[in-house]
C-alpha cells in the first residue's frame, strides 16, 4: 500500500487525510475486512503526525468505515456501511432539526409514492403473500378496538416498510425505515385516538397493496401521497388546536 496515498495538503491537512483514507475504502482499493497500514505508516505516507493520523481514524470509524480493535491481531479493519448506519444518521437529523409535521409530510409524500410506484413494477407473488398477511394483522388490531392502537401503528409500519423492500432499492428502504421509527411520535401525539381513524388507515393500506398487487403505479403513487396528506392534515389539526 505503499503507493496508495501521498503526503496530505497541509493548508487542510486532517481533512486530506480523512478523505484519501475514505476514497480508498469507497472506491474498492481497501477492501472489506482489510486492514489499512499500521499508524507508523499512514504517518510516514501522509507525512503527517501521529495525532492527526489518530484523529482520522476516529472519525473514519464513527462514519462507519472501519472499525478499530486493539489487542494482537487488532488494528483499522475496513467495515461495510450498513444501512442501520444510514438510518442511525437521518435519525439524529430529523430529531436535531426539530422536524415539523409539514416537513415530514412534506418529504413522505414524495418518497413513499415513489416507493408505491416502484413496489407496483417489482413485486412478485410471493411479496403478495406477505403484504396480505400483514394486512390480515392489522385488521385484527382494529377489530379489536382503541386499546389495540399502538399495536396497529406496529402493524401498519411493518407495512409501509414491507413496500419499501419490495422497491428493491436500499436508499429508500432506509430512509422509510427511519421514517417509520420516528413517525410513532408524531402519530401518538397528534393523531386522534378513534376506531374510526385506525379504519381508515387501514383501508389506505388495502388500496395502496391492490394497486401495488395489480402493478398500477400511478395510482399506488397517488393513493400513498394521499394518505400521506390526508393524515398529516388530521395531525396539524389537533396540533393547531393544542396551540390555542
Amino acid at each position: 500500500m505503499t503507493d496508495l496515498f501521498h503526503a496530505a495538503k497541509q493548508n487542510r491537512i486532517f481533512q486530506d487525510v480523512v478523505d484519501q483514507i475514505q476514497e480508498a475504502i469507497i472506491s474498492g482499493k481497501i477492501e472489506v475486512g482489510e486492514k489499512l497500514p499500521p499508524e507508523r505508516e499512514l504517518k510516514e505516507m501522509l507525512q503527517t503526525s501521529r495525532s492527526t493520523i489518530r484523529e482520522a481514524l476516529r472519525v473514519l470509524e464513527q462514519k462507519g468505515l472501519i472499525e478499530i480493535k486493539l489487542g494482537m491481531g487488532g488494528g483499522a479493519i475496513v467495515t461495510t456501511v450498513s444501512a442501520d448506519q444510514v438510518t442511525e444518521s437521518l435519525d439524529l437529523l430529523i430529531k436535531s432539526q426539530n422536524v415539523s409535521l409539514n416537513h415530514l409530510a412534506e418529504f413522505r409524500e414524495r418518497v413513499e409514492g415513489d416507493v408505491a410506484e416502484l413496489a407496483a413494477g417489482r413485486v412478485t407473488d410471493e411479496d403478495i403473500r406477505e403484504l396480505k398477511k400483514l394486512l390480515e394483522d392489522a385488521k385484527k388490531y382494529v377489530d379489536m378496538g382503541i386499546d389495540y392502537i399502538t399495536h396497529f401503528w406496529e402493524a401498519d409500519k411493518k407495512v409501509h416498510l414491507a413496500i419499501a423492500d419490495i422497491s428493491r432499492n436500499p436508499i429508500y428502504i432506509s430512509i422509510c425505515k427511519t421514517i417509520h421509527y420516528n413517525i410513532i411520535h408524531y402519530l401518538m401525539k397528534y393523531l386522534p385516538m378513534r376506531v374510526n381513524v385506525m379504519a381508515e388507515n387501514y383501508k389506505d393500506l388495502c388500496d395502496i397493496v391492490e394497486s401495488v398487487e395489480l402493478g398500477k403505479s400511478d395510482d399506488a403513487r397517488n393513493l400513498a401521497k394521499g394518505h400521506v396528506r390526508r393524515f398529516n392534515r388530521y395531525m396539524k389539526k389537533m396540533q393547531d388546536e393544542e396551540t390555542v
